[in-house]
């Protein structure tokens, strides 16, 4: 029996250009300075980016005051439009945190630009109900550490 599924969907404003947002969810480097909850790192080894239709995004995350939980996560990428949008099925294993199971999701990101020059981001993530609050606070502690990197590429650019 299939678990009901349902529509998470974020949508926040970014204080940088879309381009600059694309390529945090894009490059590697980028991404896994700031993917995850608050704690959890992603080890450049377990990085393998194939950004286009067809490809695929992989990562490990792991947090080191309990190393002995891995998450495995691959990502097969269906649709990728440069700097507009990422979609396609995630798939997360591995030694999940609470008693979580490893799960399925199909996962789309748009990029868009706002008037200002700022960067409206949506996410809609189709998920078993069960993990809704899971995800949200996984996105939120995300997406507070984007705001960070997105700061520090700024600076840098």
């Amino acid at each position: 029996m299939s678990k009901p599924r349902g529509l998470l969907s974020l949508t926040r404003i970014l204080d940088a250009p879309r381009a600059l947002v694309y390529r945090a969810f894009t490059n590697a480097e980028d991404f896994a300075s700031w993917w995850g909850p608050t704690g959890n790192v992603l080890p450049a080894d377990g990085l393998d980016f194939d950004v286009r239709a067809g490809g695929h995004q992989r990562w490990t995350e792991v947090n080191p005051s309990n190393p002995d939980l891995r998450v495995r996560v691959t990502v097969d990428l269906h649709e990728v439009r440069r700097g507009e949008l990422l979609d396609g099925v995630m798939r997360v294993n591995g030694r999940l945190d609470d008693g979580l199971q490893p799960f399925e999701t199909r996962l789309r990101v748009e990029f868009h630009d706002t008037p200002d020059g700022r960067t409206r981001l949506e996410i809609r993530q189709w998920i078993d109900q069960t993990l809704d609050a899971a995800a949200r606070q996984g996105w939120s502690e995300g997406l507070a550490k984007l705001d960070r990197t997105l700061a520090r590429l700024t600076d840098g650019a």
